[in-house]
This record gives structure tokens, C-alpha cells and sequence, in this order.
């Protein structure tokens, strides 16, 4: 807010001011001091008259027009008046005898109250000069009142009472009040419903404290409102809006109250606006604007949102206070007098004035400045002083005007300071209401008028460089007018648009439209105009161009009050039509497939009070209120400063931003969004509008980066293409708009493309219509094509006579003349003439025509020649099921070899049973591999069970399967029976049929393993009463009943006595129950009958309960009892296979287990060595085995016998004499073999101790040297692993292990025992010498024999 002055004056200083401004126009503001005068300023703070009083102003108001000033004052009886227009002042003898206290003009008409001190009102009508003196009026001084809408004059007095008379002075209400009356105002109170028109309620402030509401509809009922004490009194108020009051309070509050009766006395705002003191409030209904003065500052409030403070101003230089605020009419300034006599004006709203040419700008930033800019080109503003302040401002590239009425002063801009010089002044002959400039001409526009001159030039020359239009004798009023560097385009009220050429003054061009043209806005070349015409509507007009006819605008709000082209080069063809609240964008297409068009790209909300004046690259440049400019982005262009957005990004922005790229044709904007952040969506959309804006090139790339190949194949095809129709016609094809197509595809030098276009989208109606202008040789191709579509859609009239004038008869068409008979041949039969089509149908060669036309006769009924079409067409199995249809059974039979459908043999098989034919029944089944039923026929007709049990069997047919077994059961084959009833799965019944002819064992054998629980408890059962213990025992176990199992096992005689105990341990290895395992090992002690069972038995059932403890003990047992009767190697194989049994279990090998599995082995051993012929090998384990003979007592004697015969044979002689020696004990003696027994005795009698020295090896363990043969090391008393092929102890480096037992063997003695053997000597596995590995690093089968110690 701007100080536009200060009026000052010795004689005002020290005293409150009185001052009123001109109502309406504000021209003028009258103040009065204490000095007996009344001095008029204008609103630039000119003194223009001074009224010189015989006494102080006592009170002053100008009347409704704003044309007269009424003034009264102290120590006269005359009024005052000075008239405005022609600054004249007169004075009127009042007549009134005592004071005069309180003057005020009539809203409504031209009538001037005068109150005097005593009580006493004066009417006077300045027309017609009546007085009408009233008197007594009041009995105490009139201080207030207010005129009202209606002319009712409301008066308050100091004898506190309220009058409300007419206008002939009569008093119509009177009422009494609790104090001092003051501002006294007309208004309507807010009411639901609008019962009284007119101001029907006064307001009164009453003693300052309260205020007074009197409705004179309800005079009886007034209403009177209390404040809070806090705020102080009231200073003063004023309504506004629709029936609220605001009210300024002497401690500094500011209130809002509403008076509608469901509010009243409630507070709707209140703020502390000043802290020490309030003076005044005023309202502003044209800025929409509240303000209050208070301390020494002024705050002004939004009355639409009171809580926004828009303005605060300081005047830091008045100590003492401020006092009255009042506001011109129209809102522009606002004055406050001040405590000290002083009276300040600011400006609180210019006059919107501007103008553009080019990015260049004028407008006005003070009452009395005009400011020129060019932001976009980087120039420094230029500020003119104007002498008087302007209704109009005009801007060219080197020009500025400015003017009012009909005076125009010009400005030439130059680039030394201060930036403008002034030319001269121009008056025109009338009022100019618009003017235009361009570089070398000025026009303006006057009462219908336009006059063109020269800005700059000679006087003399001026009357030849003027013109004045229109320039013939018509009338037209011209309403509009603009210049263009080249143009002067004008609009008249007959709705003519004229181009006018400046380089020879004539008309180029007119259009005539069908009303007044209110506006014109050429586009910066000139070359198109937007035009508003009078009934609101917009058009864009090209008139350069002949082709181009004038468009309307789409979507032109009514309310659009101007236009702005775009000044950026890329965007000529984009403008701007705003009203007060929006700008809308739009956008000329020139180049697209439909044509010219124009499109709405879009609105942006316009700030309140900007008025635009240019736009570059969507930035709006508005004018403002304050004086000041502003930029408002089109939200249109948001993709060009989109960091310019404070808004956060919506996730839909970005496909808005590029559609609207695209409708303003910005493709290289759209290209980056797209590469961006563009979806698939957003590139197909880009592609699109390339099409439509007929881009090519730019599509090609487009649909490339989308990975479109065939949109960009097809474009590549027409991209040379120079026919700008054919090429639009393809472009409107790829985007689906076909009728367009066709309409430029016939406009074009191709318009057979058209008919292609349709043959493609199989529109064979539109397609012969246009064969019959453009190649009439195609019509036979097309009808063949429109007759099948007919065909399918079952218009089969049209498609018979389509079909017929689709045949050629020409050799080069063979293949279609031949699907036309062929169409032909199907309508006939469908239009009922069956000869003529079967006929056609057999001569055809197609075997697929016959067949549809077969399907054809066949949903007709026709049978027999349905048939005969499939038998012709050789489709056998329909023909069959069509003569089957007819009964025709010796056809079916004929064709039968050839029919592969089981469903016809199957109706074949059906009708030949019936006719008694069983054996051709029996084959026509099996064809339809009905199984069931040639089952049947074999059992019941052709007595053959042979064939049929051998087909259950090969099919596992359920239902034959039961009926062999009834053939069988009337054979009294039962065995055979129970099992087909079992293959049928009917247990029940072959159960029964077992119990009753005893053969329960064959079925418990044919039930196998598929049955239930329910059936082996059966058959249990069955056996338990039967007494066939052992079967009873074995489906016991089968059904999981185990102590009934194990009752039956060991109730079983001797006889079976093996397997029954073999029986009794599985059952108790399945039960895993104590009392069974108890129970068991009793009978196996042979505590329960006194017989100890085999120890064998014992070990199976340890093994088989997991207690491989307690199986090694038996173990041990057994094989001592083995190696007792002499079955060493049967002590050898229970030893091993205990032994793998522990290891498996990670469970501690016995010492005594493997002490005895070594000395087995060794002597199995022997026999291998002793076989091979290797003796020394032999003699070693011999000396072993020797060693521990009491482990072999059944064969001490040949043992040792052997002994001594190998140890001799390999040169130990010292071992065979000892062994020898033994031999001659007594107990041995006799037992010696004859022949041996004097070969014995000599070497006992005649000893030879020499002994080949065993040799040493080193231990596995420490390194230690050792025999051969020793198996534990003195060293490191470690228990040494034994070969299994030579049984001396392992060594490190001779590693390997037998790939199915893991036990350890010297590699390169194995390699060579299975050279001649081909088992395992330990495990009895076939073996060969490629299946061992020789093991480099032993070391994990020594740690687990250092645990196994």
C-alpha cells in the first residue's frame, strides 16, 4: 500500500479534522480544521478550491452524484454549496433561527437534510429549491443520522430519542433510547426468509456502550446488544455483507457480529488489532476490503477470510495518534486524518491499466507512472511521469501513449537516461475508448472510429499520413481494432473483420460474420486472429489463407474477456483467452490428418485482480492491483518448469504433463518425458499424436523405442509418400478411423487404397461399392468374400446369389470358381433344391464339400443322401452312423473294415446279437472294445471261457471277472472262481465261497498282499477254528494282532517247528512288546516244554528286536558251538555278520567277537594258501590257528598234523618239530593218521631246529619293525588291522579294503589272491581285481579301529 500524499496546514495543526470524499467518482476530497475554512484537493493532493466560513466547519457531505458539496458553519445561518463541475460556490439562507449541528444528502434523490442544535430539521430539494422547515422535531440538539434506500430519514438527538420520518419531513417511528445516540445507519437484518424488502432495521450506537437494533416492522420488539467491558466502547461500525456488522472498540478490538436471529449476539471474528487504542474501522464493499486505524498504524483484513491481515501500514511518525479512516467509493485510496491535524492518502488499489507488443510491457505502477518493461530480453524497467492519470495506456516496439479522454500524450523510448523522451500531445475528435501502436503508426478508437497516423513525422505531412476508417459511407460502427507490424485488423458491430495492408493503406481481406465483433487479437505475424464476437462466442480466422474457413473456438466460456498470443517462436500457433478467474490454453493444429483444428488444451487458475498482459513459453505475466507484475505458469506448460511447482507431484502428473506436450505440439519436450519416465502407455501416446500431426519421421523413432516393429515397418513403407492425402489416409488407417481414411484415401492420387482398406477390414458391402467405381474386375473376388460372411452370419438368399456372381469361368481362377460352386452347392441345399446342390457337391472334387454338405442334409433329416455324400467323401464312420440312423444294416456291414468309431461297431455288435449272429457280434464288440460284452456273448452264446478269461485277464475288466467266476461256479470250479470274484473285487463272496468248500488257502493266496485288515482277520479266524495253527499264526501277524500270532506260532507241532519259530521272531520283532519278548525267549529256553531250542533262534530274535548286545553274546555262543561241532565256516559267517551288524549300529565290537573272527578267518585262510601251493603263507596261519587249538577241539589232531607237514614243506623246521611234539602226547598219539604217525616220530626222535626268520614290517600305528604276522605292536600297544588276504598286519602304504565288507587287505597281496580267486576270502562276494582301489591316506580306517579298541 502506497502513500500517494499528506496534506498539511498551519492552521489545522493541534485540532481533529473533518474531511468527506467525493461520492462515486473520488475525485475530490473536502477537509476542514479549525481555521473557518474548507479547502477541496484532488486526488493527487492539488489544491483546487478553498470555501472561506464566517465560523469552524461544523459539518459537510456531497450528495449522491458526487456534484455538490453542502457545507454549514458555526455563527451562520446559510448553507454552503460548491458545485464540482464548473468549481462554483452559492449559498442558501436556511431560515433557521438557532444553530445549525448536522447536515446530510438523501441516498436516493437530491434532498439535503439540516439539523440545528434545538431539535429543528430543514428538508430542502436542491431541483426544485423547496424548504420544508419541520419543527420540534427533537427538544434537545440533532447529533446523527442516515438517509435510507427508501428516502426515510432516521435522526438521533441528545434528548436520547430515535425518529425515523419521510421524506416530507412527517415522523413515521419514534422511539426512546438509554443514552446518547450516535452513528445512526439504514440496513437489512439477516433473516431466513425475505419478508420486508428494502432497509427496514436502524442501527444506533447507544452511549457507546450498546448497540441498538430497531426493526420498523417490529417497532415493538427492538433488540439490544452488550459487549464485553474488556473491549472498551464503542468507537464505531459499519455493516456489510449479507447483514453482518463490524465494530471497532476503544481498547483496540476489532469484532465481527451477524445479525440473522439464530446468531445474534454471537461473536463470528475478534482480534486485539491495536494495543493501546482504536480510532475507526471502515469497509470497502468494492475491494471486498476492512480496515482500522488504531495507535499509530492501520490494518486491513480480507472481509471474505477476516483472519488474513493483507496489509499492515506503520506511520511511525504520528506520536499522537491517529483519528478518522474513510475510502473513496471505487476503493482506490484510502485517507486518515491524524491527532495532530494532519491527513495521509494511500493508494489501496490501482486502475488495472497495460498493454504489450511483443515481451515489451506498459502499466500502470503509481496514479501518475507508467512503467515500461521487457523481461524477456533483459531490459531495465523505464518509470514515465504522466501529467494526468490515464484511462488508457498503448505500447509499441518504440512507442508508448497514454491519455484520457480525448488527449493522447507520446513517448518515444530511447537507451540514454532517463529512457523515454516525449514527443508530443494528439487530440482526437472524440473520446478515445482504445488505441493501438506498432513500430512507425499509432490507431485509435473513437466513437465508432478509427483514425491511422503516423506517430512520428513533419506537420505538414500529418494530414497526409492520416486516415481515418471505415472509409466508404457505410455504417458500421467499428467496436474493435489491433495493430500487427503489417496490419491493422478492425471489427465493426455488422459483425464485418477487416485486414487492412499499412504499406498502401487498403483493405486486404474482410470477413463477414453473422454478428458484431466485440474483439480482434491477431497473433504477433498477423497472419491469424482471434475474434470474440457479440453473443460471446470465439473464432479463429486465418485470413492469408483461402483453404482455412473460420473456426469456433471449443469450449469458449462466456465470461472470456481478452486473448493473448504466445510471443515464444517454437509455440506461434498457441493463445491464451482469459476471464477474471481462469486462463484458458489452447492450441492450433495446423498440420493433422482431420484438418486444421483447434484444441483446449487446458485452465489454470488466475490469482485475484491479475489482469494478463503477455505470455512467453507458457509464463503468464499478469498485472496486479498493487502496481506491480507477477508470473503465473500455465498449468498446461507445467512440463517446461516443473521445478517451478510447489505442489508435490501427483503420480498422474507425469501423463498429464505429457499429454499436454503433445496437444501443444512440443514433440521434443514429450520425447524426454517419455524417455524419463514414460510407461508403454506414455510412448504409445507420443506415437499416436505423431500420426495425427502427421510426424512421421519422429513416430518411426517413437515406436522403435517402444519396440513396436510392425508399426514400424508399416511406417517405413509410406514414409516417402508426397501426397499429403494418401499419406493422411494411411496415418488415419494405423489409428482405427476408418471412414476418415476412406474419405482421403478417395481424395488422394491412390483411391484404390481405399478399396484395399476395406477388403482388409472384411466390410464387403463398402468394399463392392467401391469396386464398382474403381475396378469393376474385383467385384467376382469380393462377392466371394461377402457371400461367405453371409454364409456364416446365415443370410443365405444373399450368399447363393453372391456365390453365383462370384464364378469367373475363367481357367486363371480355377481354385476360386470352385469354392463359389462350392458355396453354391451348400445354399442350394439350404434353400431346400437338395438335387441341384448333392448333384453339384458329387461332381466337385473337394471330399471337405461333401462333407459339410453331408452335415447339411443330416440336420435337414435327408439321411440316405447324406450318406451317400460321406461315402462319396469317404468319411466311413459318419456315413455308417447315418445309415445306422436309417436302419441300412447291410451298408453298415459293407463299410464296417473301413469305420474306426468303437461307437458304431458298438451299435453294429447290438443289432447283430439281436439278430441270433453271436460269433460276428463277439468281433464287432471286441472292434468297439466293449470287453464286458464280448465276455457275455463268449460265456452265454458261444460257450467259450478260454477267450474269455484269457480277455479279463488281459483287460482286468471288473465286470467280466464276475461273470467268469459265475460261469466257473456253475462248473463247481471253485478254485477258479474265488479267484475271478477276487479279480472283480468281491472278497466278501469269494471268502464265503472258500469257507464253505474248504479252499480258504486258496484264497488267502490269491488275496496276496492287496487286502484289508478285515480280510486277513477273517481268514485268521477261519484258520483258528480250523486248527491250522501255523496259517492262523501267519494272518494274525498280516492283521497286526501279534500276542494272538505268537500263541498260534508256538502252539505249532515239531514238524513245522522251523518255520514256525522263524514266524514267532518276526511277530515279535514287528510287536517290539516286553511280555511277547519274554514269552518267546522262555519257549526258546525251552522253559515252557523242557526242549532248548536252537541258540540260532535266540540270535535271529535279538537281531530282529535291535538288541545287537545281547545278538553279539548269542553270537559268540553259536559260533563257539559251530566251531565245537567242527562248522568252522559256519562260525566264521555268524561271527562276520554280527560283526558288519555292529559296525553298522556305530555299536563297540567285542574283543572276543573279533578275536575269534581273526582266528576263523586265518584258518579259512589256510585252505586258500594250501590251495594255491603258497605254503609259507599257509604254515604262518597254520602256526596261528596252532596256537589257539583249543578254540578247534573236534580237530586238534589234523590240524596239527597239517602243521607240522606245511611248516615242514616251508622250511620251518624248529615250528614243525614243536607241533610234532605235541603230537606224540598221549592223548593225541593214537588219533594220528597212520601214514604220517613214523614220519612224525622220526622228526621228534631226530629234531632239526633251523627256522627261516619271519621277516619285519612297520607297525601301521607308530612305525615300529615287526613280524609279518604279528597282530599286536609292543611299541605302541595298539591292536594291529589284519589283512584279509594273507592275515599278516596292514601296512600304510599297501592300503586297500574290500568294496563290500570294508575289511582292510594288503593291496598288492589281494591284487594277487584274485588272480586265481573270485571271492572275497571275509564276506564270500564275488570280486575281481579291477573293483579294487588302492587307498592313499588310511588314516580314517586307523582312527576307527583305535576306536573300536
Amino acid at each position: 500500500m502506497k502513500r500517494v500524499f499528506t496534506l498539511t496546514d498551519r492552521g489545522w495543526s493541534g485540532s481533529s479534522l473533518q474531511y468527506k470524499w467525493q461520492k462515486s467518482l473520488g475525485n475530490y476530497i473536502a477537509v476542514a480544521g479549525n481555521d473557518n475554512s474548507v479547502k477541496i484537493y484532488d486526488r493527487h493532493g492539488q489544491k483546487r478550491n478553498e470555501l472561506n466560513l464566517p465560523g469552524r466547519c461544523v459539518a459537510m457531505d456531497w450528495d449522491k452524484d458526487g456534484d455538490i458539496l453542502a457545507v454549514i458553519a458555526e455563527k451562520s445561518s446559510s448553507i454552503y454549496l460548491w458545485d464540482a463541475s464548473v468549481n462554483k460556490t452559492s449559498q442558501i439562507d436556511s431560515g433557521m433561527r438557532d444553530q445549525m449541528s448536522f447536515i446530510l444528502w438523501s441516498k436516493a434523490s437530491p434532498l439535503l437534510a439540516v439539523g440545528t442544535s434545538k431539535g429543528n430539521l430543514l428538508i430542502y430539494n436542491q431541483q426544485t429549491s423547496r424548504k420544508i422547515p419541520v419543527l420540534g422535531k427533537h427538544t434537545k440538539r440533532i447529533t446523527c443520522g442516515c438517509w435510507s434506500t427508501q428516502n426515510l430519514l432516521a435522526l438521533g438527538s441528545d434528548d436520547r430519542t430515535l425518529s425515523i420520518s419521510n421524506h416530507e419531513g412527517d415522523t413515521v417511528r419514534q422511539t426512546s433510547l438509554r443514552g446518547d445516540p450516535s452513528d445512526v445507519y439504514f440496513s437489512v437484518m439477516k433473516t431466513d426468509e425475505r419478508s420486508s424488502p428494502g432497509e427496514s432495521t436502524v442501527s444506533v450506537s447507544v452511549g457507546k456502550k450498546t448497540l441498538f437494533l430497531f426493526n420498523l416492522n417490529d417497532p415493538d420488539n427492538p433488540i439490544e446488544l452488550a459487549f464485553q467491558p474488556r473491549y472498551g466502547s464503542i468507537v464505531s461500525y459499519r455493516w456489510y455483507g449479507d447483514g453482518y456488522i463490524l465494530i471497532g472498540f476503544s481498547h483496540g478490538y476489532f469484532v465481527v457480529i451477524s445479525t440473522h436471529i439464530r446468531e445474534i449476539g454471537q461473536e463470528l471474528y475478534q482480534a486485539h488489532n491495536h494495543k493501546d487504542c482504536l480510532n475507526s474501522v471502515a469497509i470497502s464493499p468494492s475491494l471486498n476490503k476492512a480496515a482500522s486505524c488504531g495507535d499509530n498504524s492501520i490494518k486491513i483484513h480480507d472481509l471474505s477470510e477476516l483472519k488474513d491481515i493483507s496489509n499492515i501500514v506503520h506511520l511511525d511518525d504520528e506520536t499522537k495518534g491517529l483519528d478518522q479512516l474513510s475510502w473513496t467509493d471505487d476503493g482506490q485510496l484510502l485517507a486518515v486524518s491524524t491527532q495532530r491535524g494532519t491527513l495521509h492518502v494511500f493508494l489501496t488499489r490501482l486502475p488495472i491499466l497495460g498493454d504489450s507488443f511483443g515481451t515489451r510491457l506498459a502499466y500502470l505502477t503509481s496514479l501518475l507512472e507508467v512503467t515500461v518493461l521487457n523481461q524477456v530480453e533483459g531490459e531495465n524497467p523505464v518509470a514515465i511521469e504522466v501529467e494526468v492519470e490515464p484511462t488508457f495506456i498503448a505500447v509499441g516496439p518504440y512507442h508508448v501513449a497514454v491519455g484520457m479522454n480525448n488527449r493522447a500524450c507520446f513517448y518515444a523510448l530511447v537507451d540514454h537516461d532517463p529512457g523515454f523522451n516525449r514527443l508530443k500531445d494528439i487530440e482526437y475528435l472524440g473520446t478515445i475508448a482504445s488505441m493501438c501502436l506498432n513500430s512507425d503508426y499509432a490507431a485509435a478508437l473513437f466513437e465508432g472510429k478509427v483514425q491511422l497516423h503516423m506517430i512520428e513525422g513533419e506537420d505538414q505531412e500529418e494530414k497526409r499520413q492520416m486516415k481515418l476508417f471505415p472509409d466508404d459511407d457505410r455504417k458500421d460502427r467499428i467496436l474493435c481494432h489491433a495493430l500487427t507490424a503489417d496490419f491493422l485488423y478492425y471489427g465493426s458491430d455488422s459483425g464485418s473483420v477487416v485486414c487492412v495492408l499499412l504499406e498502401d493503406w487498403q483493405t486486404v481481406n474482410s470477413y463477414s460474420h453473422s454478428v458484431g465483433v466485440r474483439k480482434v487479437f491477431p497473433d504477433p505475424n498477423g497472419t491469424r486472429l482471434v475474434f470474440i464476437d457479440d453473443k460471446n462466442g470465439g473464432f479463429l480466422l486465418s485470413p492469408g489463407n483461402a483453404t482455412d474457413s473460420c473456426f469456433e473456438l471449443p469450449s469458449f466460456s462466456p465470461t472470456i474477456t481478452g486473448v493473448l498470443w504466445e510471443n515464444w517462436p517454437a509455440d506461434r500457433g498457441v493463445f491464451v483467452a482469459y476471464d477474471d478467474d481462469k486462463v484458458y490454453t489452447y492450441a492450433l493444429h495446423k498440420t493433422t490428418i482431420y484438418g486444421p483444428r483447434v484444441v483446449l488444451v487446458g485452465n489454470t487458475s488466475l490469482p485475484f485482480s491479475h489482469k494478463p498482459l503477455l505470455l512467453h513459453n507458457g509464463e503468464l505475466t499478469c498485472q496486479t492491483p498493487s502496481g506491480k507484475t507477477s508470473e503465473v505458469v500455465l498449468s498446461t506448460h507445467a512440463f517446461v518448469k516443473p521445478s517451478s511447482s510447489t505442489q508435490p507431484h501427483t503420480p498422474q502428473e507425469p501423463g498429464k504433463q505429457l499429454s499436454q506436450a503433445l496437444m501443444l505440439k512440443r514433440f521434443p519436450e514429450a520425447w524426454d518425458l517419455c524417455k524419463s519416465s514414460g510407461s508403454a502407455a506414455d510412448w504409445t501416446e507420443m506415437g499416436q499424436a505423431c500420426l495425427v500431426h502427421m510426424e512421421v519421421d519422429l513416430a518411426i523413432q517413437v515406436y522403435r523405442m517402444s519396440g513396436n516393429v510392425g508399426t514400424v515397418m508399416s511406417l517405413q513403407d509410406i514414409q516417402g509418400i508426397e501426397d499429403r492425402n494418401l499419406l493422411a489416409g494411411h496415418l488415419a488407417m494405423f489409428l482405427n478411423d476408418y471412414n476418415l481414411a476412406q474419405d482421403l484415401y478417395l481424395s488422394s492420387s491412390c483411391p484404390i487404397a481405399a478399396l484395399e482398406m476395406r477388403r482388409d477390414l472384411l466390410q464387403w458391402d463398402s468394399a463392392l461399392l467401391l469396386a464398382k467405381r474403381l475396378a469393376e474386375d474385383q467385384i467376382p473376388f469380393i462377392s466371394k468374400e461377402y457371400a461367405v460372411h453371409l454364409e456364416f452370419i446365415g443370410d443365405y438368399v444373399n450368399a447363393l446369389s453372391h456365390y453365383e456372381k462370384g464364378i469367373t469361368h475363367d481357367s486363371k481362377s480355377q481354385e476360386h470358381d470352385e469354392a463359389c460352386q462350392g458355396g453354391v452347392a451348400r445354399m442350394s441345399i439350404r434353400m431346400g433344391d437338395i438335387r441341384r446342390g448333392a448333384g453339384q457337391a458329387i461332381q466337385h472334387p473337394s471330399r471337405i464339400l461333401k462333407k459339410d454338405c453331408g452335415a447339411i442334409l443330416e440336420s435337414m433329416k435327408q439321411f440316405s443322401e447324406a450318406a451317400q455324400l460321406y461315402e462319396k467323401g469317404q468319411y466311413y464312420d459318419k456315413a455308417a452312423s447315418v445309415y445306422i440312423r436309417c436302419k441300412n444294416w447291410a451298408k453298415v456291414g459293407e463299410l464296417l473294415p473301413h469305420v474306426s468309431s468303437p461307437k458304431i461297431h458298438l451299435q453294429y455288435a447290438k443289432a447283430k446279437e439281436m439278430d441270433g449272429k453271436y460269433k460276428e457280434a463277439a468281433q464287432a464288440y471286441e472292434s468297439a472294445r466293449d470287453w464286458d460284452n464280448v465276455i457275455r456273448v463268449l460265456l452265454d452264446h458261444l460257450n467259450n471261457p478260454e477267450d474269455a478269461v484269457r480277455i479279463v485277464r488281459e483287460t482286468q475288466s471288473i465286470d467280466g471277472a464276475k461273470m467268469v467266476a459265475r460261469f466257473f461256479l456253475r462248473l463247481n470250479d471253485y478254485g477258479s472262481a474265488i479267484q475271478f470274484l477276487v479279480l472283480s473285487q468281491c472278497n466278501d463272496e469269494a471268502f464265503q465261497l472258500a469257507q464253505q468248500h474248504g479252499q480258504m488257502e486258496v484264497y488267502a493266496d490269491i488275496i496276496g498282499s492287496e487286502a484289508t485288515q478285515e480280510d486277513y482277520q477273517s481268514i485268521a479266524l477261519y484258520f483258528e477254528g480250523e486248527k491250522n495253527q501255523l496259517q492262523a499264526g501267519r494272518f494274525f501277524l498280516k492283521c497286526g494282532q501279534y500276542s494272538r500270532a505268537l500263541k498260534h506260532f508256538l502252539k505249532c507241532p515239531n514238524t513245522e517247528d522251523n518255520l514256525a519259530v522263524e514266524m514267532a521272531i518276526e511277530t515279535v520283532g514287528q510287536a517290539k512288546d516286553v511280555t511277547l519278548t519274554d514269552q518267546l525267549i522262555d519257549y526258546l529256553m525251552g522253559e515252557s516244554d523242557g526242549m532248548p531250542k536252537d541258540a540260532k533262534y535266540l540270535f535271529r530274535m535279538y537281531m530282529a528286536l535291535q538288541r545287537y548286545q545281547e545278538a553279539a553274546r548269542a553270537a559268540i555262543i553259536i559260533a563257539r558251538e559251530e566251531q565245537c561241532a567242527g562248522n568252522y565256516r559256519n562260525a566264521h559267517d555268524v561271527l562276520f555278520s554280527m560283526y558288519t551288524e555292529l559296525q553298522t549300529q556305530k555299536i563297540k565290537i567285542p574283543a572276543e567277537m573279533a578275536t575269534n573272527l581273526m582266528i576263523l578267518h586265518s584258518y579259512i585262510l589256510v585252505k586258500i594258501h594250501v590251495k594255491r601251493g603258497d605254503h609259507l603263507k599257509g604254515a604262518r596261519m597254520l602256526i596261528r590257528v596252532s596256537n589257539n587249538i583249543s578254540k578247534f577241539p573236534s580237530h586238534i589232531v589234523p590240524i596239527l598234523t597239517s602243521a607240522v607237514i606245511e611248516c615242514h614243506r616251508a622250511g620251518l623246521k624248529n615250528s614243525a618239530f614243536s607241533f610234532a611234539a605235541m603230537l606224540m602226547r598221549p592223548e593225541y598219539r593214537n588219533k594220528i593218521d597212520p601214514k604220517y604217525r613214523k614220519k612224525l616220530e622220526a622228526m621228534v626222535r631226530r629234531p632239526d631246529t633251523s627256522e627261516l626268520e619271519e621277516e619285519t614290517t612297520p607297525c601301521p600305528f607308530c612305525g615300529f619293525q615287526l613280524p609279518q604276522n604279528e597282530l599286536l605292536c609292543i611299541s605302541c600297544k595298539n591292536n594291529l588291522p589284519y589283512c584279509i588276504a594273507t592275515g599278516r598286519h596292514m601296512l600304510k602304504e599297501d592300503w586297500s579294503v574290500c568294496p563290500h565288507c570294508e575289511f582292510p587287505a594288503l593291496y598288492s597281496q589281494f591284487i594277487l589272491l584274485l588272480e586265481t580267486e573270485s571271492v572275497c576270502p571275509m564276506c564270500s562276494e564275488t570280486l575281481s581285481a579291477n573293483h579294487v582301489k588302492k587307498i592313499s591316506d588310511c588314516s580314517s580306517y586307523l582312527q576307527s579301529d583305535e576306536l573300536e579298541q
